[in-house]
């Protein structure tokens, strides 16, 4: 029984396992660069997290069958938005290494203590 509770909640861990990791990585590492992966991974874990809210045990695909009018479906709504958000994780993760390229060629470092130090 406890198994097979943990076998279906296992995407909800992993998700916060992710999150967890992603926000040690923005937290401690000093690298510019390790930051945005560290974002990336959160957003990760973001994007599994929905999509595992929004999927049904047992369920069969969103396409209405007259034969099966009772039937349990599987929740499109958090995927279609998943894709919104890759789409926006995409551009949000070029526009900042975009950032950090242009801080590399003024300044010629992408550590953060280091931008503290020239103020």
């Amino acid at each position: 029984m406890d198994l097979e509770l943990i076998l279906l909640n296992f995407p909800y861990f992993v998700s916060i396992i992710l999150f967890s990791m992603g926000t040690l990585i923005v937290l401690t590492q000093p690298n510019l660069v390790k930051k945005v992966i560290g974002i990336n991974i959160m957003e990760t874990s973001i994007f599994l997290f929905f999509i595992a809210v929004g999927n049904a045990h047992g369920g069969i695909p969103p396409i209405f069958d007259p034969q099966f009018p009772d039937a349990l479906y599987v929740n499109p709504l958090p995927s279609v938005l998943m894709l919104t958000g890759i789409v926006v994780s995409f551009s949000v993760t070029a526009f900042a290494l975009a950032l950090i390229v242009k801080l590399y060629i003024y300044y010629g470092t992408i550590s953060a203590p280091n931008f503290m130090k020239l103020k």
